[in-house]
């Protein structure tokens, strides 16, 4: 069943078939978002189906890293991103909550994509008309 503790392995469970799409499970495709369990924050699909582009740049480790939430961007624009989550073509490590990767700005695959994140309250929430 569903592991709603917050130490994780993956984002929302500690068993990567319950809330993400790999290689094992996936069939070759990505997926519609919300066909497997979400996180505790009640976001779907944050492990597997699609690598997400982050704003952050690559750096090899954490050192000097900023700790306020902001993006780590302090680099030539060039520079690699850094990519998470893994993708329903990808191993179950890579699909890890820890694991990050790093790819130049213009990559473009099947297996990236980007989050859009809109609060249902805040939908609700419009004046008429809007």
């Amino acid at each position: 069943m569903h592991d709603s503790q917050a130490n994780t392995l993956y984002a929302g469970s500690r068993r990567l078939k319950e809330v993400g799409w790999y290689e094992m499970n996936s069939h070759g495709e990505t997926k519609p978002v919300g066909r497997k369990f979400p996180n505790e924050l009640g976001l779907y699909d944050l492990s597997g189906n699609v690598w997400e582009w982050c704003e952050d740049q690559w750096h090899d480790n954490y050192n000097g890293a900023l700790d306020d939430g902001s993006a780590w961007v302090d680099r030539e624009q060039r520079s690699n991103r850094v990519n998470r989550g893994g993708s329903w073509g990808g191993a179950p490590r890579s699909c890890r909550s820890a694991y990050r990767d790093g790819w130049p700005p213009g990559s473009r695959n099947r297996y990236l994509g980007f989050r859009l994140a809109l609060s249902l309250q805040s939908v609700g929430s419009r004046p008429a008309g809007l």
